[in-house]
């Protein structure tokens, strides 16, 4: 089933999902030549091994934790944080808590 996703001017509902989160699937929430942004769902105990994209990302974590590992260091994020990266910096993610993020990747030109 194609995901639908949203169209210019269209508002999402980015709240926690709260008791839904358990149960729930990460969604693409748009896709254009210049960006993705995606609400990433990472369930507890869940790993995204280690990749890169060659574009800039950031991640938003929305509910829950989970550790980012970057090739020099690892580090919680956390409900409400923020982080911004490099494009092409090799990362990994592990869910500490069911977490939700909002997602962000921008595509070299």
């Amino acid at each position: 089933m194609a995901l639908k996703r949203v169209r210019s001017g269209d508002v999402v509902d980015l709240q926690p999902l709260g008791p839904g989160l358990a149960g729930a699937k990460t969604t693409a929430l748009v896709k254009t030549e210049a960006f993705e942004a995606i609400r990433l769902v990472v369930p507890a105990g869940r790993d995204i091994a280690s990749h890169e994209v060659p574009g800039q990302i950031t991640l938003h974590c929305l509910e829950g934790r989970i550790l980012l590992e970057l090739p020099d260091s690892s580090l919680e994020l956390s409900a409400g944080q923020w982080i911004y990266l490099d494009g092409g910096v090799r990362h990994a993610l592990k869910g500490l808590e069911d977490a939700s993020l909002l997602l962000t990747i921008l595509f070299p030109k």
